[in-house]
């Protein structure tokens, strides 16, 4: 009796020990990373047989729509990467968070835009408006400088475009109002006419049926040097890792680039 319990002891423990290294091996063959529905999601979805075939990764998708629940997960380790963001929002997340997390490779650039179900012409712009933007602090100087730019408002010089908020308009001819709201509203307060003028971010756009290149009335002017590409986020410590090596390498490729520029038609943008 005393064999046959040492015997069935050894069964299950090793049993156990190959559970888990089957269990080990499996995480170690996968890559989760979360994302918005689109573009980002759509990106990974079609890197997902490459990242496969020539790196032995599966990838694994989450889909999130809410900006600030996606570098929480991935500090708390929930995920191995996000792809989400701009460089000004993981930067603002890091600094008043305190996270441990970076930039692992910039993907690329989704214009900004100003949509209207009201107005046909932005010369139809008119005094007391009520323009929607995002609530979140670093899109402020992106959405803002295309005002400015565009001539409708004018933003104080000594204040780098990139940290400009609402207080740092020095003229507002029109005495327009700004309206702000989640980002994931804005296409709802777009749809429901909410403002004369909705600036909506490329993906949010997309998501809504939108193509900024040919339905905002103001649109972000791209340049190589734009300071708002959208980047793939990791760990610090998980940087030079080979799971997150391979998902950079293959977002970067010559086959998803083309991809991007096909599907999206310029309302996404590769970078090099």
């Amino acid at each position: 009796m005393k064999k046959l319990l040492t015997s069935l002891l050894v069964i299950l423990t090793v049993f156990s020990i190959s559970a888990c290294s089957n269990s080990s091996e499996e995480e170690d063959n996968t890559i989760k990373v979360s994302a918005t529905p689109s573009p980002h999601a759509e990106i990974l979805e079609e890197a997902k047989a490459i990242l496969e075939e020539e790196y032995g990764y599966e990838l694994q998708i989450e889909v999130l729509t809410d900006y600030y629940v996606f570098n929480r997960a991935l500090e708390d380790g929930e995920v191995d990467a996000n792809y989400f963001q701009h460089l000004p929002f993981l930067n603002n997340d890091i600094e008043e968070y305190g996270y441990d997390i970076t930039n692992a490779g910039a993907i690329h650039i989704e214009p900004f835009g100003f949509f209207s179900k009201t107005l046909a012409d932005i010369d139809e712009l008119k005094e007391n408006d009520t323009i929607i933007i995002s609530n979140s602090i670093s899109d402020h100087g992106r959405i803002l400088s295309i005002l400015d730019d565009a001539g409708i408002i004018v933003l104080d010089p000594e204040v780098e475009a990139i940290n400009a908020t609402v207080s740092d308009i020095i003229d507002n001819p029109l005495n327009l109002t700004f309206t702000e709201i989640k980002p994931e509203l804005l296409a709802s307060a777009y749809e429901n006419e909410e403002g004369a003028l909705v600036a909506i971010n490329g993906n949010y756009a997309l998501q809504a049926g939108l193509n900024p290149v040919e339905d905002a009335l103001l649109l972000e002017d791209v340049s190589s040097d734009n300071p708002y590409v959208n980047v793939i986020a990791c760990k610090t410590e998980d940087k030079d890792s080979a799971k997150i090596k391979a998902l950079v390498e293959v977002l970067k490729s010559d086959a998803i680039k083309e991809f991007i520029n096909e599907k999206y038609q310029g309302s996404v943008i590769v970078v090099e």
